[in-house]
């Protein structure tokens, strides 16, 4: 019998692992949260992941759990666990990913390099830290915030009040000066096999994702060795398995500072689906099954990814194929199945070549196509 691996969520990571389920000849099967999710051609079941009973039905007949995103609340996570039931990442590493103080905690312990940060509990600590780091700092809600949200540049207490009068601590950290955000993409099995993507540059728009370049351009080997050195001892030290994505600062002095992880497939990491020998959707799946890990290496000297961002502003994605198809024929297209909406990711454009300037151009003007 072929494999069968379930995913709990039905966003566009269990969306995109699907075709290489298929071809694989494993089965995949999603426990969306609502009807007509991304994943819905795979959706066996509907449901509330929050819920230990929904969960541990879905998780019944099923090799192994992974996920789509990483909220699983850990009281389902350990009942899970007890269950027998085998789960990658695990109930450990998600912890760390479920809330950024205990990240950055794990992350000093390690003796990775992170900005200056501290739990603050109230407007006094938030002062405090304001006053030892130039004025102006990053505020980031522990839990929940992603593409931008929950994050806010703070001068004063004042400015995240309303985070403070919703009770628990905040994350404070230094406002880093960086040249450019990094992404170093990894995967690691059951069995401790680490692999690692070339080191990525990804462009941000209003905290989202906008683009990534495939190599990093202007990469020396020494920021590049430890990017790499980086993501094998977070894979390794707090035993993640599947996919991890460690987000990076770049310094004007060439020094790398962790920004976020995420124990999952990565919108960093879409760029290897037509431009690296093997994809992170199909290694995330090799990974959580303990299978050998495929081969990292860039199909092409350059591949640019660009998110398509809001989607057309009348119409379908799919209406304007035509002249996306005709006009970029060297693009290679993927749509989420989501609808438009302002800032929204309903899909990316691919595009590979030897010339980076040329590359950018046919990735930014096939996704110009595909909004508005």
């Amino acid at each position: 019998m072929p494999p069968i691996v379930g995913v709990i969520g039905g966003g566009q990571l269990a969306r995109m692992m699907i075709p290489r389920a298929i071809e694989l000849g494993f089965e995949l099967r999603v426990l969306a949260e609502a009807e007509g999710m991304s994943a819905a051609i795979a959706a066996t079941a509907v449901g509330d992941y929050r819920d230990a009973a929904t969960v541990l039905e879905f998780a019944r007949d099923v090799d192994v759990i992974t996920f789509d995103h990483e909220h699983v609340p850990q009281d389902v996570l350990a009942q899970l666990a007890e269950a027998g039931v085998s789960v990658h990442p695990g109930a450990a590493p998600l912890a760390v990913a479920q809330d950024k103080i205990l990240m950055r905690q794990e992350l000093t312990r390690l003796g990775l390099p992170v900005p200056e940060w501290a739990s603050v509990s109230t407007p006094a600590e938030l002062e405090d830290f304001l006053a030892a780091n130039g004025g102006r700092v990053i505020v980031k809600t522990p839990r929940g915030g992603y593409d931008g949200k929950g994050v806010r540049v703070v001068s004063e207490s004042s400015d995240v009040a309303d985070w403070f009068e919703a009770g628990g601590p905040l994350l404070a950290e230094e406002l880093v000066s960086f040249t450019r955000e990094l992404a170093q993409l990894a995967a690691r099995s059951p069995s401790g096999e680490v692999a690692l993507w070339p080191l990525v540059e990804s462009i941000q728009q209003d905290g989202v994702c906008a683009e990534v370049i495939a190599p990093a351009p202007s990469l020396t080997a020494p920021t590049a060795a430890a990017a790499a050195e980086i993501a094998r001892t977070v894979a390794d030290k707090l035993g993640v398995t599947g996919v991890l994505a460690v987000e990076l600062f770049e310094t004007a002095d060439g020094q790398l500072l962790i920004n976020e992880l995420a124990m999952r497939p990565h919108n960093s990491g879409h760029w290897t689906m037509d431009g690296a020998v093997t994809s992170q959707f199909e290694q995330h799946l090799r990974a959580v099954l303990d299978l050998p890990l495929g081969a990292t290496d860039a199909r092409s000297p350059w591949t640019v990814m660009i998110n398509v961002l809001g989607g057309p502003t009348s119409g379908t994605i799919a209406e304007r194929y035509p002249l996306a198809l005709a006009n970029q024929p060297t693009a290679k297209f993927h749509e989420y199945g989501k609808a438009p909406r302002p800032g929204r990711k309903v899909g990316h454009v691919n595009v590979s070549g030897v010339d980076l300037d040329d590359v950018v151009y046919r990735a930014r003007a096939a996704a110009a196509i595909l909004k508005d």
